[in-house]
């Protein structure tokens, strides 16, 4: 069992945990990282872009001029797609970029990303992080305090006025534990657990 100390927002370590070999410790797999984020990135797309093939455009059914004796190429539509006007030859439709992974290959790839903060010491557990008041400069007072810049928050339950004196941040993130995916991992360089998140995370993906 991997053992790390759990802190308050103050830095004083108050407790330690332990993780799971099986998701804080597991084999870092690249592949399957570069594969789910893939996915994620390809789900993201709109895929709305779309063009006018020549049987799409209005017009164009009269012949421009005759077969022969004009000493021009002949062309039998000015809605070719050689034509200023024309159609676009294989030009891009609406589609539908998403694909799908295996799940134990989608549970594998996060396994591997947390595994991969923990061998790289960036992760850090807070007991908690009580905010009275909705303060950016106290939020970032904390995250200045353990030397952290770019950070992703994992929270265990909704916390207000902890995710808007976040919001005006753009290197930090919140989401709820359910909420955990790789691509967000390797985006940001810290990840901070609210340590009832970690018991949570480890269900999951034990399950």
């Amino acid at each position: 069992m991997l053992v790390l100390g759990v802190y308050d927002i103050e830095k004083n370590k108050v407790s330690e945990i332990e993780l799971n070999d099986s998701v804080f410790g597991a084999e870092i797999r690249e592949d399957l990282l570069h594969d789910v984020v893939r996915m994620q990135m390809a789900a993201r797309r709109s895929g709305t872009a779309s063009t006018k093939e020549r049987s799409d455009i209005r017009g164009g059914g009269r012949k421009p001029f005759r077969q022969k004796g004009t000493g021009r190429a002949r062309a039998g539509t000015t809605r070719s797609p050689i034509w200023r006007g024309g159609g676009t030859t294989f030009g891009p439709h609406p589609r539908d970029y998403s694909f799908s992974l295996n799940r134990k290959v989608r549970r594998a790839a996060l396994c591997s990303a947390l595994s991969m903060k923990v061998k790289g010491e960036k992760i850090l557990i807070l007991r908690d992080f009580p905010m009275n008041e909705i303060k950016t400069k106290a939020f970032k007072d904390v995250l200045d305090r353990f030397g952290v810049e770019s950070a992703l928050f994992v929270l265990d339950k909704e916390n207000p006025a902890l995710e808007k004196s976040s919001r005006n941040l753009k290197d930090v993130k919140m989401m709820r534990s359910e909420g955990i995916n790789v691509y967000d991992l390797l985006m940001y360089d810290t990840l901070v657990l609210m340590e009832p998140s970690v018991k949570m995370i480890e269900g999951a993906l034990l399950s």
